[in-house]
């Protein structure tokens, strides 16, 4: 359950989202271009680095306040909150694994809004089969020379820090954290996504780009396992994200149809369009309640948070897509025209059943936790 003052900070950040977020969210999707405007009112708010403890410059916010912020922006603008998110994945590990030095070099300016931050794991031949991943790491004097390309990454190359997962040996992984700026490395052009438009999203190549022992977290052949440590928070955050895109798609249903009138009344006093809201309404809910869950077993440490993450994952997004479609029906003909925010909530919805591991994989995660239970 959610305390007074998480309810509090709920009410404050709606209140940015839908005065300074919201406003732009459909030009930023039109025009295809980073939030600056949202942006910007993330960082006046010091919202930035809720992900980040205090001593680096964050807030030190606990995880239930995190995904009520990611929520909350998504609501209004989900290519907004996925910036945010990214932010705090793309610095997950150097502050679970990094040294002090390494900290406190790259989470400071993440964490003001100074500086952006990025997550580098999937390649062209690589995405939930991360056996398949072929960027390597080999030391030299110094540091490690990193060569590969990695696809699809979120916030390139508009942020200023990306870890990268790559291979240090047969069977090992490396995270390095590489700045756009260092030598051999580069950026392909911006995707044309079906959703998230606003939000960059580029390929990485990485040409003999020599990264110093500094910039290594942790033990240089450990991290796949500090990636798979992280998954339960940022599958809660993406949970978020999708919980935020159908809340706003419900809203929005709510209103037009209390406006819109059909046959000399409002089209909300019909029993199918009731019936189609009130199913819409329990999926947001449900969807919320495990979300909840799954973060109460996240921070305490429990043994069944991984599978309840991957739950909360799967219902939320799901859920998503099913919530912003209805929608879209709700709506008529206007549903389909980018006029109403409606279609870009579900073109949008699309990826949280894609990314942070695919809703099929999810399941089966799933499944393996239930009959792990039973000793099968």
């Amino acid at each position: 359950m959610t305390s007074d003052v998480h309810a509090e900070f709920r009410k404050i950040v709606r209140q940015v989202a839908t005065e300074r977020i919201a406003p732009h969210a459909a030009a930023v999707d039109e025009e295809e271009r980073f939030p600056a405007e949202a942006w910007e009112a993330i960082v006046e708010a010091d919202l930035a680095g809720l992900a980040h403890p205090e001593h680096l410059g964050g807030s030190g916010a606990d995880l239930l306040s995190q995904v009520i912020a990611v929520e909350e922006i998504a609501r209004a603008c989900m290519t907004t909150s996925h910036v945010l998110l990214v932010n705090w994945a793309g610095t997950c590990t150097i502050l679970s694994e990094g040294t002090t030095e390494l900290q406190e070099l790259v989470v400071p300016q993440v964490a003001s809004g100074q500086a952006g931050a990025g997550w580098c794991l999937t390649e062209p031949t690589a995405g939930s089969d991360v056996a398949g991943l072929t960027t390597t790491a080999t030391k030299v004097d110094g540091g490690w020379s990193l060569t590969g390309q990695k696809r699809f990454i979120s916030n390139a190359p508009w942020g200023d820090w990306y870890a990268v997962l790559a291979r240090t040996g047969e069977s090992s992984h490396g995270v390095f954290v590489v700045h756009r700026d260092d030598p051999g490395v580069s950026f392909g052009p911006h995707e044309r996504k079906m959703g998230l438009r606003g939000s960059p999203t580029a390929d990485i190549t990485l040409d003999g780009c020599v990264v110093p022992d500094v910039r290594v977290v942790g033990d240089p052949t450990q991290g796949y396992g500090y990636i798979m440590a992280e998954l339960n928070g940022s599958r809660a955050l993406i949970a978020a994200q999708a919980l935020g895109v159908a809340q706003g798609a419900l809203d929005a249903a709510v209103a037009y149809t209390t406006e819109r009138t059909q046959f000399g009344q409002s089209l909300s006093r019909f029993q199918m369009i009731r019936g189609m809201v009130a199913d819409m309404a329990v999926r947001v809910a449900s969807a919320r309640a495990l979300l909840h869950e799954a973060v109460g077993l996240i921070e305490s440490g429990h043994p069944d948070a991984r599978a309840k993450a991957s739950m909360a994952k799967l219902l939320c997004s799901d859920n998503a897509m099913s919530v912003t479609t209805d929608a879209v029906q709700l709506f008529g003909g206007y549903g389909y025209i980018r006029d109403y925010p409606v279609e870009r909530m579900m073109r949008d919805a699309k990826i949280t059943q894609i990314y942070e591991g695919t809703n099929q994989i999810q399941r089966l995660l799933i499944a393996k936790a239930v009959y792990a239970g039973v000793g099968a």
